[in-house]
């Protein structure tokens, strides 16, 4: 069940803005032993909430490498997401209306630092395995290098440690299409939803591939000529199963916060802060993803002063990481008897 923490002092944005106060919203599994010793951190990717056993299938269970009869789980849902963290649709504590729009614009670095207001709220001073997959990885590698001490061990997945100018393009494409919706920038829940669709859709085919689509939505050769193209249908299904969950202003926010992460910014670049990380690390690519490549994962490994590389082998693009189960908890698990 989601649980909540309300933080009733101002919460400073790195941009300048300020939420007057702030609520974060959060799953945990398991029992944390009497020193803590067991947590483990998961940091969320784009449109997914706290509870990770919803969104990360068979990773949250016993013999998985998220076991919450071994490990104590958290997961917090970030800064202007959709699921009960502050965000757009938040009623401001003063006029009591949503801010929509006008919410103002966040970084990467104010995600992580809601995790450590968290954690602290807790009482949990140290975690043993910070996990972060996609934009959960940028939080992570965010908060792990704002708090190097709090954390023995780090789990990177299909992520980087800074966005790249293909990302960028991609999340402008997506913001594109959700402000070429005339209902955009307008003060209602349900603004812009046939651009949040298209932005979905547009997605979709970055996460998952021309191997992806081609696998999973081949015609069937005896349907008339007539019958809708599976490729079609899937991608309108994709968008409007967005809509029926989310909002445009989150996700315009988020797709904002993600360009600008840049884990070098202020630290004499990205190799120089990311090797003042000397925990263990495990870097885990995608052989099909071609937002995060195999070549840029195992570049970002080779800048950790003790890391370990691993490539789940998959047809289904960056969404691997949310299907390939078996192989990720293989890996996690054999690397965690490893250490």
């Amino acid at each position: 069940m989601t649980k909540f923490y309300h933080h009733d002092k101002p919460f400073c944005l790195e941009l300048g803005g300020i939420l007057p106060e702030l609520t974060i919203a959060y799953h945990t599994y398991g029992t944390p032993d009497a020193d803590a010793g067991n947590v483990i951190w998961v940091c969320h990717a784009l449109t997914a909430n706290s509870d990770v056993a919803d969104w990360w299938p068979h990773t949250v269970e016993k013999g998985a490498f998220l076991d919450p009869e071994r490990f104590f789980v958290v997961c917090a849902n970030i800064l202007g997401s959709h699921y009960g963290t502050t965000g757009p649709l938040t009623p401001d504590p003063v006029t009591g209306r949503p801010l929509y729009n006008d919410f103002p614009a966040l970084t990467i670095a104010d995600m992580a630092r809601a995790h450590s207001l968290l954690a602290d709220a807790l009482g949990i001073k140290h975690i043993n395995t910070l996990v972060g997959s996609s934009v959960g990885g940028f939080q992570a590698l965010e908060w792990a290098v704002q708090e190097p001490g709090r954390f023995s061990r780090l789990i990177l997945i299909a992520t980087d440690a800074k966005a790249s100018p293909w990302t960028i393009a991609i999340d402008e494409t997506q913001r594109m299409a959700i402000k070429a919706d005339a209902t955009y920038g307008e003060p209602r829940d349900d603004a812009a939803m046939n651009g949040l669709a298209a932005a979905r859709a547009i997605g979709m085919l970055t996460y998952r591939g021309p191997d992806g689509y081609n696998r999973t939505q081949q015609d069937d050769d005896s349907a008339p000529l007539s019958a809708p193209r599976r490729g079609c249908t899937y991608q309108q299904h994709q968008g409007m199963k967005l809509c029926r969950r989310y909002n445009a202003y989150s996700y315009v926010r988020i797709l904002d916060a993600f360009d600008t992460h840049d884990i070098g910014r202020g630290r004499g670049g990205v190799e120089a802060a990311i090797k003042t990380l000397t925990m263990p690390t495990t870097v885990i690519g995608i052989s099909s993803d071609i937002i995060f490549t195999p070549a840029e994962m195992r570049r970002l490994a080779s800048w950790f002063p003790d890391s370990t590389y691993h490539e789940i082998n998959s047809d289904l693009g960056h969404d691997g990481f949310l299907v390939e189960h078996r192989q990720l908890n293989k890996i996690l698990l054999n690397n965690e008897q490893q250490d």
